[in-house]
């Protein structure tokens, strides 16, 4: 039985790739600093290390139980944050990486799965965005995002140790079947902010821009449902094992959703209100992210299943009403 040990694997992503993970038939491993993350998402039979990526040593001790495999999902992930405090995401995001990568190398960890970001395109050139775009981020998170890969590449030529690295679009959702009960803390994306208007945690919505150059003049995401994103987690993983070669591609559903069609769809699934306002743009913000996922549908045989709209948003909803009525 392979061992993975997921950095950041008690957080909103992290839970579902650890459940893909062990219903994949891995031994799975988390180490998290729970501040983001939750205890109660840890499964019992997962080892549980509290630690920050931070420290080397917490970080070792960890990888000394033997990884065949390392999920890192552990870097601070708020472009808008990023843009006004840089220095917190050069330190957790990059010394906070490189000090993963390292101690996994000395550890003899074979396979390094990177939770990469569509932030390292920056504004698009052409859509649907392929893994060949130039990579030119518009927000300081992104940046961190292509600095980790950049060391992954050096660390495969001197070291040897291959890499997965998975660009995500927008993950969002709850696992379909029930399993994951815990909310994100503190969550700053679109879909989980609308259902905590839903739920009435928040008096309104505030919508970054209204003069986009797209249709409704809201900004164009592609989401990914998140039970879709950790399969492709294990896929790579076990891509990487098997050819003994490194992988970058793309996560995303090929679809464009406007920050508008997500909060109408949200007011008819939910059947709330969700008050609105428009606002200024966000610094960093590009008007339209659309992935194309040809690449990992013809390496990793990966195709989305619950990616459609209402399967984002009722998944979430049902896990919000959990909370509500528990």
């Amino acid at each position: 039985m392979k061992k993975v040990l997921l950095f950041g694997g008690a957080g909103y992503i992290g839970t579902h790739v650890a459940l893909a993970f062990k219903d994949a038939g891995w031994k799975v491993g988390v180490f998290d600093n729970l501040s983001s993350g939750l205890r109660e998402n840890v499964a019992s039979d997962s080892a549980f290390y509290e630690g920050d990526i931070l420290d080397s040593e917490a970080a070792a001790k960890a990888l000394s139980d033997g990884y065949d495999a390392v999920v890192h999902l552990a870097a601070k992930k708020a472009a808008g944050e990023s843009m006004k405090d840089p220095d917190l995401y050069a330190l957790n995001n990059i010394t906070g990486s490189l000090n993963i990568i390292r101690e996994s190398v000395k550890a003899g960890v074979k396979v390094f799965v990177l939770s990469s970001s569509a932030a390292v395109y920056g504004n698009p050139n052409y859509i649907p965005i392929d893994e060949e775009h130039p990579q030119r981020p518009i927000n300081y998170y992104g940046y961190t995002k292509v600095a980790i890969e950049e060391n992954l590449r050096w660390y495969e030529k001197l070291k040897g140790m291959r890499f997965a690295s998975l660009r995500y679009f927008n993950a969002a959702g709850y696992d379909p079947d029930g399993r994951m009960t815990g909310l994100e803390r503190n969550p700053a994306n679109l879909i989980p902010v609308v259902m905590e208007v839903a739920m009435g945690q928040r008096e309104r919505l505030q919508i970054f821009g209204s003069d986009y150059d797209t249709p409704d003049g809201t900004c164009i995401r592609d989401y990914i449902h998140v039970t879709d994103l950790a399969a492709a987690h294990v896929q790579a993983a076990e891509w990487v094992f098997s050819h003994n070669e490194s992988l970058t591609v793309n996560l995303g559903s090929e679809k464009g959703l406007s920050v508008t069609e997500v909060v109408e769809a949200a007011r008819r699934v939910t059947g709330q209100p969700i008050p609105a306002d428009y606002v200024g743009r966000r610094p960093g913000d590009p008007a339209r992210l659309v992935s194309s996922a040809n690449r990992a549908n013809n390496i990793l045989g990966w195709y989305p299943k619950y990616s459609d709209i209402d399967t984002l948003i009722s998944s979430t909803w049902k896990v919000y009403n959990k909370q509500k009525n528990s």
